[in-house]
Parts: structure tokens; sequence; C-alpha cells
């Protein structure tokens, strides 16, 4: 397996990604960040730990592979230690294996079945590791969840060949990757830009971006190139029911399936009105269909050099409306967008929250 590895030329810089609960997560950081030190230095691998108070958290690992499977080995021998510590406040007497996920994009995963599941039972025999591959994609993504379990050792060359696998066959058309989901944070938007706001700075926010891109393209009659299904289920849904929609903006959507509606108010510069409105009113339908949300586009007053737009609809609605709109003028002046202070939303627009 190390020969072919490396004689393949497969020696190239990968990353892993890895779906992990906040217990095992605290063993991999170790007190004060000792143990994700120790294994970033001994390893060679990129370690990052997505932020967050959720109950899981995405561990990413990028290196060169031979560095990747060192840190997988120093992962799978730290969790083999926590079984055996806990074994021993234990009656149990077989010791549990090891297990870790993997999250793979869903495009990749055939590779890794094989034709009538030979490739993941070649894997299987030839490791001694359990490999299963999940039936649905995670949440809002279109990555699915790879659980690996057996001894350290089964599981680090388990690990070698998927990664051959994954190299061999990579991902087709656009990936949508699995967050999993945090505390609610309000989004907003600016010159084709996704902000989080934390404390008193919007900070960028580019996978939220990505993932509402691809809710405004699945309302649009064609399929973005290179993706030949929807990016989610139930596309002709309307925004405002649709629970994607909400769970992006982290909006609860429960049995409360439309949250209470509000009113956001934008002042566009007159110059910049027609690129929104579109020939005879195309392009502000289109983003009225869209989003799901009620726009009104307040006639010009004598005097004044500005335009006010008012969105209505729930927050989800509000928010992608505003993002369409924000794309429209960014590909008219390509505007290029630094983090802003929460008042000043974009140089030339200004935002305005209206409360019911």
């Amino acid at each position: 397996m190390e020969s072919k590895v490396s004689e393949g030329g497969l020696n190239v810089t990968l990353t892993i990604r890895l779906l992990m609960h906040g217990k095992e997560v605290g063993s991999i950081i170790g007190k004060k960040g000792e143990t994700v030190k120790k294994m970033r230095e001994e390893s060679g691998a990129r370690i990052n730990i997505s932020e967050g108070n959720c109950p899981e958290r995405i561990v990413t690992i990028t290196g060169p592979t031979d560095a990747i499977f060192k840190a997988f080995a120093m992962i799978a021998y730290k969790f083999e230690e926590d079984i055996i510590n806990s074994m021993s406040n234990s009656t149990a007497t077989s010791k549990p294996p090891v297990t870790l996920r993997l999250v793979v994009p869903a495009s990749q995963c055939g590779s890794l079945i094989g034709k009538g599941g030979s490739k993941i039972k070649e894997i299987r025999e030839s490791t001694g590791a359990q490999v299963q591959v999940a039936g649905d994609m995670l949440p809002n993504s279109t990555e699915r969840a790879v659980t690996i379990s057996g001894t350290p050792d089964a599981i680090i060359q388990c690990v070698k060949q998927i990664c051959v696998v994954m190299l061999e066959s990579p991902p087709k058309g656009a990936t949508i990757p699995y967050r999993p989901k945090p505390a609610s944070t309000p989004v907003i938007f600016a010159g084709g830009q996704a902000y989080t706001i934390q404390g008193q700075y919007a900070i960028p926010h580019p996978d939220q971006l990505t993932k509402l891109h691809q809710l405004a393209m699945q309302q649009t009659p064609f399929t973005p190139l290179g993706q030949t299904t929807p990016a989610f289920p139930g596309e002709k849904l309307p925004l405002h029911s649709s629970e994607e929609a909400q769970n992006l903006m982290g909006q609860s959507s429960g049995l409360d399936a439309s949250p209470p509606a509000s009113t956001h108010e934008l002042t566009i510069p007159n110059d910049l009105i027609g690129c929104i409105i579109g020939r005879q009113g195309t392009k502000i339908n289109e983003i009225r269909q869209m989003s799901g949300a009620q726009i009104k586009i307040a006639n010009a007053t004598e005097g004044s050099s500005e335009r006010q737009i008012t969105i209505t609809g729930t927050p989800a609605n509000i928010s992608l409306a505003q993002y369409l709109i924000n794309a429209r003028l960014f590909h008219k002046e390509k505007w290029k967008t630094k983090p802003f202070g929460v008042t000043a939303a974009h140089p030339r627009l200004h935002h305005h929250q209206v409360l019911k």
C-alpha cells in the first residue's frame, strides 16, 4: 500500500474532513490545546477544528498524504486510549472498536462503493476495518458520512485506500460542504458577500453565500453548469415554506414553518436602480420569485438622487432578496467589499430595519 501511494505519484496535498462529537473534539484538543498542537507538529498536517457550540464539529486535516496518514494514526490511537480509559471504569470485557466518521462528497461515494459494492468489499477485506457509506446526504449539503471502525492499524490502512480512491476520482460538479448547525447567528449581505455578525463587526461568511447561491439557482428553470441535479430536494417549493432556506438562515423550521414577517428597507442610488429592475421589470420579478419576498420600489422623488426599496417577508426571504439585489449590483460595478461595521453595509447602500 505504501509503495502504491508513492509510486503512483499520489503523495500530493489532500484535504480530509471528519465529523466528531463534542467529547471526541475535546479529546483531540486536549488540555490547553496541547494534544492538537502535538498532532500538528508531529504529523506535519494542518488540523483545523470548526468553531461553534454545536453538538457536532468538523475536523479538517490537510497536507501531503503521508502527513494525513500520520495525523489519522495519532487520532485513532488517541481514541483507542480513551476507550481503554473508559473501560477501566466499567465492567465491559470486550473492547469496542475505534470509530471515525469521514465526510465525503456524494459524487465520490460511487467510486468508493464500486460496481455492485466491489470496491468497498475489497477495502473491508484487505484492511479488516468496517466501512459504511451513509445512504442519505448530510443535511443542507451534497456530502455523505463514511463511517470506519476497527483497530487503529485497520483504520489507518482503510484511510490510505480511501485517499487513493478520492485522488483517482475527484468530485464532480459543485460540492456543498456539510456545516453542523450552530446556534443561530444573524447573517447580512453586501456586495455579493455574506457576513455573520460577531460583536461589533461583520465577518465574511463564504460558505453561507455558496449555499444561498445554490438555493437561488435551484429556483430558476435551468440547472447550473456542471450540476445535473438540484442541490436540494423539493426544488419547486417556494422559499418561504422551504425548510432548507430557514435552516440556512438559522431560523427554527419545526412546527413554525413561517417565521413572522418583518420589513427591511434599502436606499439605492438612481443610477443603479435600472440594473435591479431590468428591462420591463424582468430582473425584479425574478428576484421576487426566487426569494419569496414582497419587494416594492418607491417612485422617484424630485430632487432626490436615491430610491427606496421595501422588502417584506420572513427573515429567510428578506436575506435572500438582499443577496440577490446585491449580486445584481456587484456584477454591475464589480465592487470589492471589506469587512464592515454593521451600520455601513455597503458603500452605496443604506439599510434600515423596520420592526413590525
